[in-house]
């Protein structure tokens, strides 16, 4: 008890470090979204789908190598998703926002295992991982 008493100082220190530590990790499964890091492990042993939700020119611009562009506002019609619900779904926008709306309604149309990517194509770009320009 007087190891606690004389060093509380560190141990509050600790404890606020190791919280700090936690933080992305515990906003991030908040958000339901994967890192740029994740979305690369699902992409190479889950085979997840990349779906980019901006508009085409956006798309055209700059969009995650490999991606499908389904704008969000055709993504509940569209015939572009994957025809297995079954297999993860990695939802991508310029910033995160778009497709965590586009995950909701992709969850609503049966595909479960949707996610956004957390931070979006700004986050991917920071990873240094690899971008696509033009039309598929």
């Amino acid at each position: 008890m007087n190891f606690f008493v004389e060093n509380w100082t560190l141990i509050a220190a600790a404890l606020v470090s190791g919280g700090l530590l936690a933080w992305p990790k515990i906003t991030g499964a908040a958000a339901g979204g994967v890192s740029a890091t994740e979305a690369v492990r699902l992409m190479n042993h889950e085979k997840a789908v990349v779906i980019d939700v901006c508009e085409p020119a956006e798309y055209a611009a700059g969009h995650v190598q490999g991606a499908r562009n389904v704008p969000l506002a055709t993504v509940d019609g569209s015939k572009d998703l994957p025809g297995n619900k079954a297999l993860p779904l990695i939802v991508v926008c310029a910033s995160g926002m778009r497709s965590q709306r586009a995950v909701s309604t992709l969850r609503k149309l049966g595909y479960e295992q949707a996610q956004s990517l957390n931070g979006g194509l700004k986050a991917w770009r920071e990873a240094n991982l690899p971008i696509g320009t033009g039309n598929r």
